[in-house]
């Protein structure tokens, strides 16, 4: 298929995607940490958002020794160490959004180190639910607009926000078509292909990912279910690491459907149509599948949202994953092993590192899937 090959190369020679459209445009582009951050406000103004992501060797951490505590998430460490290398050295500027401690620290001393004419930190309520929370981001969204205008020179009109959100939305709708594919009883596509997809989405300009998005459902509507397995599985937590997938499907799984900052979350929902744009903005942030920093109300929402999108998809079982020293993960995963072991949904939970470590996981996943098999 030409436009999965397509969006994969794009996943795998980012850098050189950002720089080629930079030539091509002359336009900004700013790096973003965060899928809380709202990029329709970057995309109204011209500006490009790319995600920053890492390369998951660990040679590479070494550098942030005397940025960043050893004992900050690999991916933080891992991002921050791409951005000290000067991987990231054509942005001009970068945002991110009210987070965890760890992506705070990433942040500041990416400001601090790493030379761009713009950094922003938006303020986003932790609590999504609670009163006055679309209010305060909506505040929020009216000084990170205007401050997006003065240091381009581009005003975001209504005109331009409408534009941005109907574009990004499009993307959004296609997003989830591809991932219906997914329900089949054979997919059509792996987990690792629709990882590639989504991230790519992350890091391309919308337009040109919705036109690869429309070619690649032609394109699969002509084939029929091509993996079939011995297990469907859900992966849920947190990793960019496009070969964590690729690995866990080599022993005979099919990830059908994901929980990741890097896949359903970033795409979810759309913004609703209001006459108050900003507030619209600010609903559809607030509203998307939470991260666990932001599933901290008495009535948590991530593991009926897990539970209920591992079962339209027919996942027979979910595979958590939790970086190394993540602790809003670490808070997150108890709370959603019991609930998925109350609902009778197997479960596996793999804490991961920088580097994949395959051998660590061989025995753990061939022994699930044992389990997870002999159940159907």
């Amino acid at each position: 298929m030409e436009a999965l090959i397509r969006l994969r190369d794009v996943v795998e020679r980012r850098h050189d995607y950002a720089r080629n459209w930079k030539d091509k445009t002359g336009g900004r582009l700013v790096g973003c940490l965060c899928t809380y951050v709202p990029e329709e406000i970057l995309f109204a103004a011209g500006v490009l958002p790319v995600r920053i992501m890492g390369t998951h060797r660990v040679e590479d951490l070494m550098i942030t020794e005397r940025h960043i505590y050893r004992l900050f998430c690999p991916l933080c460490r891992d991002c921050l160490a791409q951005g000290l290398k000067g991987r990231y050295d054509y942005l001009d500027g970068i945002v991110t959004a009210h987070g965890c401690i760890h992506i705070r620290h990433t942040f500041d001393s990416w400001r601090r180190h790493i030379p761009n004419s713009y950094c922003y930190y938006i303020y986003t309520p932790l609590l999504s639910e609670g009163k006055g929370a679309r209010s305060t981001l909506k505040r929020e969204l009216i000084k990170f607009k205007d401050s997006v205008e003065e240091w381009t020179g581009n005003s975001v009109s209504e005109g331009a926000l409408d534009r941005a959100i109907e574009i990004y939305n499009t993307n959004r709708s296609l997003m989830r078509k591809v991932y219906e594919l997914r329900k089949k009883d054979i997919p059509s596509i792996s987990g690792t292909e629709a990882m590639e997809i989504v991230m790519a989405s992350q890091v391309m300009d919308k337009e040109e990912h919705n036109l690869l998005l429309e070619q690649l459902l032609k394109e699969m509507a002509q084939i029929g279910g091509k993996y079939d397995s011995r297990a469907r599985v859900m992966l849920a937590g947190q990793t960019d690491d496009v070969e964590l997938v690729r690995i866990i499907e080599s022993f005979g799984f099919t990830v059908v459907i994901d929980d990741l900052c890097f896949g359903t979350r970033y795409f979810w929902n759309d913004v609703p149509t209001q006459d108050d744009r900003l507030l619209a903005l600010a609903t559809r942030y607030l509203d998307k599948p939470p991260c666990p920093l932001r599933d901290l109300q008495v009535e948590r929402r991530r593991p009926s949202h897990i539970m209920s999108l591992a079962l339209k998809y027919r996942a027979q079982s979910v595979i958590l994953v939790r970086p190394a020293f993540c602790d809003p993960h670490g808070y997150d995963m108890p709370s959603i092993e019991e609930f998925l072991q109350q609902n009778n949904m197997p479960c596996l939970r793999l804490d991961t590192d920088v580097t994949t470590p395959v051998e660590q996981f061989r025995t753990r996943l061939e022994a699930h899937l044992e389990i997870v098999s002999g159940i159907v």
